[in-house]
């Protein structure tokens, strides 16, 4: 089932058109929103939230019009941007409160909620802090506290894993997959972090030049067409890919000893023909397995 339907949808900023003539549904579940710089992905975002009014086209979230239901749109969604959004002088729980205040919660709730998020944020320990005082991945886990309070069906996530260490970067992606495994939450990330995206997400949707060239989930844009094999020699040996071609093999890729072939259409066995070849040519297996593609190789394909 959808969560987002947009038709047509083209938004300018005067004479630049940053989205153009879109068509896409969101799933539920965990979408990765990818692109390069300048693609419209944090412009899409606004107009979902109804704060850009698209210049042509439609859409819908949960079935609200994003050019006319924009506050009834907000109330259901939660928003991690990517500056940082924090009001100095006050303290977590007071921020997180009143951003729940904003959604439309009586105060009480909002402040019993905002100790739960906090909570589950990891920000527990320094609920009563400014906020301005925290550190990077403290920010970034109380920007998550605010999308989250008043319970959203849906949040989006703008480079959630923007300036964290190692160790900040996979707490955070651990919280983001189980707001979407175990909460039920949908989620939509958009980052310019494959791994990310790979790690968080079900689906993924590639924008560039303000249009949809690639989506779908990451586990069928990742099977490649035909038998592809990825092997590893033990020395280089152009005589092993030739004789492999010689028999109708295409090599695809090659990276020093490491090499991606496609098979033609009907081979039974690859990994005898692999070693047959080897023996013949004096060269040395030392592995193969079936190839799939990256997330990094369907984005490359998309943007070129």
């Amino acid at each position: 089932m959808a969560i987002a339907v947009i038709s047509n949808l083209t938004v300018r900023y005067g004479t630049k058109t940053a989205v153009n003539d879109l068509s896409v549904e969101v799933p539920e579940g965990c979408t990765g929103l990818l692109g390069p710089n300048g693609a419209g992905k944090t412009t899409l975002l606004k107009t979902l939230l109804g704060f850009l009014v698209p210049t042509s086209g439609t859409g819908q979230v949960f079935g609200l019009n994003i050019s006319h239901d924009g506050l009834l749109i907000r109330q259901k969604i939660g928003m991690m941007p990517e500056m940082d959004c924090h009001i100095p002088g006050m303290n977590a729980v007071s921020f997180v409160s009143y951003a729940g205040e904003l959604a439309g919660m009586p105060t009480s709730d909002a402040l019993r909620r905002a100790h739960e998020v906090l909570e589950y944020c990891g920000l527990g320990e320094a609920r009563y802090r400014n906020v301005e005082t925290y550190s990077t991945g403290m920010k970034q886990r109380i920007k998550l506290a605010q999308a989250l309070v008043h319970g959203p069906k849906l949040i989006f996530l703008d480079e959630p894993t923007n300036g964290l260490d190692p160790a900040g970067r996979d707490e955070m992606l651990s919280l983001v997959r189980n707001i979407s495994a175990s909460k039920l939450v949908n989620v939509l990330v958009s980052s310019h972090l494959l791994p990310d995206i790979e790690r968080t997400c079900d689906n993924v949707i590639v924008l560039r030049s303000g249009k949809v060239v690639r989506q779908g989930s990451i586990q069928s844009l990742r099977q490649t067409a035909g038998l592809q094999v990825e092997v590893e020699m033990y020395v280089e040996t152009p005589p092993f890919v030739q004789e492999l071609e010689r028999r109708g093999v295409t090599l695809l890729h090659q990276t020093a000893n490491h090499y991606r072939f496609a098979f033609p259409e009907g081979t039974q066995n690859a990994g005898r023909t692999l070693f047959e070849v080897a023996k013949q040519v004096g060269g040395q297996v030392r592995g193969f397995h079936p190839a799939t593609r990256s997330l990094e190789d369907i984005f490359l394909e998309a943007i070129e």
